[in-house]
Order: C-alpha cells, then sequence, then structure tokens
C-alpha cells in the first residue's frame, strides 16, 4: 500500500510558505539527486550521509507540495512537475553563486576559494608548473582543482560548480568566454624497440593508424588523434584502435610494445618519461600537430578580473620552460622551431 502524501502535495491542500522554510543547502541536495539520480552517490557527492540528504529532500518536496522524485527500489526518476522545480533550483543556486561572486570580486583579488577545472590530459603536467608560483603570488588562494573529460567538466562550468576551466580549445555548443593561454605540440611516442624509433626525421605518412592507441570516448585527445588522420587511413584502421583510460595507462601500453599513440608536449617534459621503454619523435611535418589550451570562464561571471590574473600567472609560469608556446609571450617558440 502507498504512503498518503501530506495534504501540501499536488492539489489535495494548500497552506503559506515563506522563504524561511528554504535553504541553499536542501535545494543542493535537491539537485545533486537530479544530477546523479541516486541518493548514494548524490549524499557522497554532498559530503552527507544518505539518511540525512533522504530526509531533507522529502522535508524539501513536503513544504512546497511537490513530488520531485519518483522512487522505487532500484532507481529514482524526474516527475513532470519536478523537472520544472530543478530548472528553477539551478537557476537559485546559479544567482546564489553569483552573488558570492560579487562579494568576493570586491575583497583582495584570488584572496578566497577558486575552483578551477582542468582537463585529465593535462591537470596531472600543468599542476606541478602552476601552483607553487601562484601560492606565492597569491598566499590565500584556496584553489580547489578538479580534473575529468572535457564535456563533465563543461556540464560544471555552466551550473556554475566551476569558476573557470582550462582546456582545449575551441568549445563549442556553449557560450564561453575565452582566453588563449598556450600551445603545445603532440609528440609521437613508440616502443623502444619501434622502427620509428630510429628514424631521424618522422612525418604522419610514417605514422601506422593499425597501431594506435587512443583514450577512451570522452576525452578531447582522442578526437583530436584521430583528426590528424585522413579518412582513408581511418577507414583502413577499420575502427578497431586499442584504448586506454588514462595517459599513464597510456604510456605504459606503449612501454610494453603494444603499440603507439601522440602524447601532449606538458605530458612528455613533466610525466614519468619511461625513458628505457619509450621514444619520443616530432612529426616533421609543415603544420606540427598539437592543441590549443585557453582558459574559459562564464560570460556573466562576477570574477573575471581574477580569471584574467589566474591566467597571467599560468602564461608567465608555462613561459619559464622555455619550449612551450606560450600566447602573449613572443619570445616562447614550441618544439618544433627552429
Amino acid at each position: 500500500m502507498d504512503r498518503a502524501l501530506p495534504p501540501s502535495y499536488g492539489d489535495g491542500g494548500w497552506r503559506a510558505m515563506n522563504l524561511a522554510g528554504l535553504s541553499f543547502r536542501d535545494i543542493e541536495y535537491l539537485v545533486a539527486v537530479a544530477d546523479h539520480l541516486h541518493f548514494g552517490k548524490a549524499a557522497t557527492a554532498c559530503a552527507v550521509s544518505q539518511p540525512t540528504l533522504s530526509a531533507q529532500v522529502r522535508k524539501l518536496e513536503e513544504y512546497l507540495g511537490i513530488q520531485v522524485f519518483e522512487r522505487a527500489s532500484r532507481s529514482v526518476m524526474v516527475t513532470d512537475r519536478g523537472a520544472e522545480v530543478l530548472a528553477q533550483c539551478r537557476a537559485v543556486l546559479a544567482e546564489g553563486r553569483r552573488l558570492l561572486e560579487m562579494a568576493q570580486s570586491r575583497s583582495e583579488p584570488l584572496g578566497g576559494q577558486f575552483r578551477l577545472g582542468v582537463i585529465s590530459t593535462l591537470a596531472p603536467y600543468v599542476a606541478p608548473i602552476i601552483l607553487s608560483p601562484l601560492r606565492e603570488r597569491f598566499p590565500k588562494l584556496r584553489l580547489h582543482l578538479v580534473d575529468g573529460t572535457a564535456n563533465g567538466l563543461v556540464r560544471g562550468l555552466e551550473a556554475g560548480e566551476l569558476d573557470a576551466l582550462l582546456a582545449s580549445s575551441p568549445i563549442r555548443g556553449i557560450e564561453l568566454s575565452e582566453l588563449p593561454v598556450f600551445h603545445e605540440s603532440f609528440v609521437l611516442a613508440v616502443p623502444r624497440d619501434h622502427r620509428l624509433a630510429v628514424i631521424e626525421r618522422v612525418t604522419m605518412d610514417d605514422v601506422p593508424p593499425g597501431e594506435l592507441i587512443l583514450l577512451s570516448d570522452g576525452h578531447c585527445l582522442r578526437d583530436q588523434t584521430i583528426a590528424l588522420f585522413s579518412a582513408g587511413q581511418r577507414a583502413a584502421q577499420g575502427g578497431g584502435a586499442m584504448q586506454a583510460t588514462s595517459l599513464e595507462t597510456l604510456r605504459q601500453m606503449i612501454g610494453a610494445g603494444i603499440g603507439l599513440s601522440f602524447l601532449p608536449q606538458l605530458a612528455v617534459q613533466v610525466g614519468t618519461l619511461l625513458d628505457d621503454m619509450v621514444a619520443y619523435r616530432l612529426i616533421r611535418d609543415p603544420t606540427l600537430p598539437g592543441r590549443d589550451i585557453s582558459l574559459f570562464h562564464r560570460p556573466s561571471f562576477g570574477r573575471i578580473r581574477e580569471v584574467r590574473l589566474l591566467r597571467d600567472v599560468i602564461r608567465d609560469a608555462l613561459a619559464s620552460l622555455g619550449t612551450i608556446r606560450v600566447h602573449g609571450h613572443p619570445q616562447t617558440r614550441s618544439l618544433g622551431a627552429g
């Protein structure tokens, strides 16, 4: 027998409500359940116990008089009216974050929390370069780094869960402001005993697409690597490329002699090189393959000046390497120059 809903649900009753019965935290719980469609995962994301989150979501549903979620033993679904409520909840959270951004922008620049998303093929390699200069320049900064795939991070930026995003350009399908930061070349990585390991000048025509190892779906580097080859080469490959879940797994597969792939320049310079197992070759084509990295933020973001300060520190730190072509630092050059 279904549990009877209180009179405030649906059209069965009405009572006066005021804002005192709402809290941003409860609204965050509601949105988290909608994002994960799982109370346990939502509780973990919100750093609370599942009973606490479930109770607060139920309490908010009863207060609003709307059943937001349809609960079953193994699934959670959003009701039609719940979808309308959730759209408004997201707008409320976005405006609440904007209020905090406005207040923080009046205080010391980069003097509080800043949530920076970085794509996972970049985060482990750029973090060691930029963290120390950022701490030195802005000692009160509490930088929260979030890594992941581009699609997931873009959704987080759009939802206001991130303040800025360091990712490969361009990002399509969403209106974002873009600050170019640097360009990094792609470097061919092959096993030490591969025939290309001893060729001085390697071109794209030398690279066998059938031996490629690609990152799994969702990584922009996967699409960028595939785009280096012509349609005919991709067709000849037959779509059966081996896959790796991360750059370091991919590098280890190369070291084990399983195949070859392209790695971003910073991953070669900063990462674990496995020099005795992996050889790195520049592609000697007129257009050296690579990617442009930019810092993205929402056009309405209230702390744009701080994003620009962050961009400047990142550019200066990368320019100090002397091998990365940093936008705004004409003295830097790409690996293929000279």
